[in-house]
């Protein structure tokens, strides 16, 4: 297996969804600007969903104009075909649609059903590939939804099937409420791994229960490679009761990179942009390693310090 991991830093469009204060385009692209200075080459950098629904996310196309010359992946969610032409119409090159492993979640999240919610997916489908966008499948409440209960592997083995056969790029097994434990992650995520390879599949966790890095490392051991964070553990879907935070990107990276993986990511500007997070926010606690990492980072600058004098 592949040492290398990507990470998809999520926080400036599902961390900053949930805030209570929405930030304006301008600073949202400084945190995407501190990410790339990380080496974070993956962003979620925004939605084109109705502002009356979601606020925060008003303004995506200045914040995707603003990084058209930038290097990197920059992703953007759409709920539907207008929101695909609204991402199109602003120069995005890679959207991400969410399917839904249950009704009640696909009612709660787009007022749809999860089989409309599949018919759409299907028609952006065929738009991208004849105008040449990446195309990210996520299928929310993978394991367990907050309205309908348990979701069967059957149930989300038989999505995965469908839209990798469609064309999906990636198919992102979402955890939305983190109800999951490492030894359902592990089952799923090998199962999957088993039919279609690692390389079309990537996981998205919660830390609602404390198991999000667990379940970044059940997956890992299953093969996957590809994992989506929020910078400063900031997130929560508005429409999923109960749903706290991502897990938190450098709660993720400090894992990988003591396990020997290579994430291509500087762990110092990464808490960089997670204090950047923070300070636009003022409701980014950051990962349960904050601590530890901010201690540890003093000490080699200290150490640094001392070897120059």
């Amino acid at each position: 297996m592949s040492a290398k991991v990507v990470i998809n830093d999520v926080g400036p469009r599902d961390g900053l969804q949930n805030q209570t204060t929405s930030l304006p385009p301008e600073e949202r692209v400084e945190l995407i600007n501190a990410l790339l200075k990380a080496g974070v080459d993956h962003v979620e950098v925004g939605s084109f969903v109705s502002p009356k629904a979601v606020p925060a996310m008003v303004g995506t196309d200045i914040v995707l104009n603003s990084l058209s010359s930038k290097p990197g992946e920059f992703s953007v969610l759409v709920p539907n075909m207008k929101g695909y032409e609204l991402a199109l119409a602003a120069g995005a090159k890679c959207v991400a649609m969410v399917l839904y492993g249950a009704d009640g979640m696909a009612q709660a999240n787009v007022n749809m059903s999860r089989a409309d919610a599949e018919r759409a997916m299907e028609q952006i489908l065929q738009r991208a590939a004849i105008d040449g966008v990446r195309v990210l499948a996520t299928i929310a409440v993978s394991w367990e939804c907050p309205f309908d209960g348990p979701v069967t592997k059957e149930t989300v083995a038989d999505i995965t099937r469908r839209f990798v056969g469609l064309g999906a790029d990636q198919v992102v097994l979402a955890d939305s409420i983190g109800a999951a434990n490492p030894q359902q992650v592990r089952e799923l995520t090998a199962m999957l791994v088993n039919e279609h390879g690692a390389q079309r599949l990537a996981c998205h966790f919660h830390d609602t229960r404390a198991m999000g890095l667990a379940n970044v490392f059940a997956a890992l051991e299953s093969g996957i490679r590809s994992f989506d964070a929020s910078i400063g553990g900031m997130g929560g879907c508005p429409f999923a009761p109960g749903a706290s935070g991502n897990v938190a990107t450098e709660d993720v990276v400090m894992m990988l990179e003591q396990m020997g993986y290579d994430t291509g990511i500087d762990l110092p500007e990464l808490m960089n942009a997670s204090r950047l997070a923070d300070r636009l926010t003022n409701n980014a606690p950051g990962g349960r390693a904050k601590s530890w990492l901010e201690g540890h980072l003093r000490k080699k600058r200290k150490a640094r310090n001392q070897v120059h004098e």
